[in-house]
């Protein structure tokens, strides 16, 4: 059963062109290929990733917390109350009126120390900044690495200026050394983060974040059994090339710097719509959506490959209208100050 399922999935009519095999790209002659089994190091570097990222935490990213003048906040505890509690677990962090006059009567306590408790208890969960920065510290760290090599392993290929190069003797393309650790540190580092969602700052775009690490993880681990690698890699560097500017508007923001953070995300909100918005669907989905018929039919891989780089399109979308309610906000917040100002001034 187990052997019929491994084959069925791994069948060559699924995830290679017509007429291409596995056996075509085993390393022969010289040439290496990506294989499958390369992946399994991606885990035991993640848990590395998680190692390093607590050691750069504590000894990095909270000593530049504190010299930015940020301190961990102590919250009171709320007393210990079982009724409460299961409540506030299991139905409502923020309980009506009548659902708190109802937990008072349940509790024996007053309608205002059942209000008190789930203030307390709500900002037991909530994250201090502290916590805040040493992630942002931490991702920024990764993303302006990652981008920085990316643009050293591509600045000399010739698919990095011309995209239709991306299918040259495709998909015989031997790997890379730069490709290989390219592709590693980038899958090991979201293996991480899945690793670490438990108890990192749980936002607004909680479940959007989940699908969009998911469909990375997929997508570049498709990438890489079929020898996609070179667009995977320009993928890549689009992606990385604005979250370093998201993660730096993010660590001036909890120092309380909010001018340079709020210019720093106009420009960040800038390159992410260039990028994200115009690159990505305009270059590079084309480039995986047209080019590859002029070398050989549509097969399953083709669109499956195509499907994830739509998913990860419509995140852009919704990423991209959240991002604008922000800028309209920074600017017309902007506006009324000045005019306030000015008023004041007369």
């Amino acid at each position: 059963m187990y052997n019929t399922l491994y084959e069925w999935f791994w069948w060559d009519r699924i995830w290679l062109p017509p007429n291409l095999t596995w056996t075509d790209l085993e390393d022969r002659d010289g040439r290496v290929y990506a294989k499958a089994s390369d992946l399994y190091v991606t885990v035991p570097y993640a848990l590395m990733f998680l190692l390093i990222r607590f050691m750069f935490e504590t000894w990095i990213a909270t000593p530049l917390a504190h010299l930015a003048g940020i301190r961990q906040r102590v919250h009171r505890k709320a007393p210990d109350n079982s009724v409460l509690e299961l409540y506030y677990t299991t139905q409502s962090r923020n309980p009506t009126q009548s659902e708190v006059s109802g937990l008072s009567k349940k509790s024996s306590l007053s309608v205002r120390q059942v209000e008190r408790w789930f203030r307390r208890r709500r900002n037991q969960d909530c994250p201090g900044v502290l916590k805040k920065f040493r992630e942002a510290c931490w991702r920024f760290v990764f993303y302006l690495g990652a981008f920085v090599g990316g643009v050293i392993a591509l600045y000399d290929k010739e698919w990095f200026y011309d995209v239709r190069e991306v299918w040259t003797d495709f998909p015989k393309q031997s790997m890379l050394e730069s490709q290989y650790w390219y592709y590693m540190l980038e899958m090991s580092f979201y293996g991480s983060l899945l690793f670490s969602i438990t108890f990192d700052v749980k936002r607004k775009d909680f479940k959007e974040q989940i699908i969009h690490h998911l469909a990375t993880l997929v997508l570049l681990s498709f990438s890489w059994c079929v020898n996609y690698i070179r667009v995977g890699t320009l993928v890549m560097l689009v992606h990385d090339a604005s979250d370093v500017l998201l993660e730096s508007a993010k660590l001036f923001n909890y120092a309380k710097r909010e001018d340079i953070s709020h210019s720093i995300f106009v420009v960040f909100a800038t390159v992410f719509m260039v990028t994200r918005l115009v690159i990505f669907p305009f270059w590079l989905i084309h480039c995986t959506w047209v080019y590859p018929l002029d070398h050989y039919p549509a097969f399953f891989g083709y669109y499956f490959f195509n499907v994830m780089l739509v998913i990860l399109l419509c995140l852009h979308i919704f990423w991209a209208y959240l991002i604008l309610r922000m800028v309209k906000k920074f600017l017309f917040g902007t506006v009324i100050l000045i005019r306030k100002e000015h008023k004041s001034s007369q």
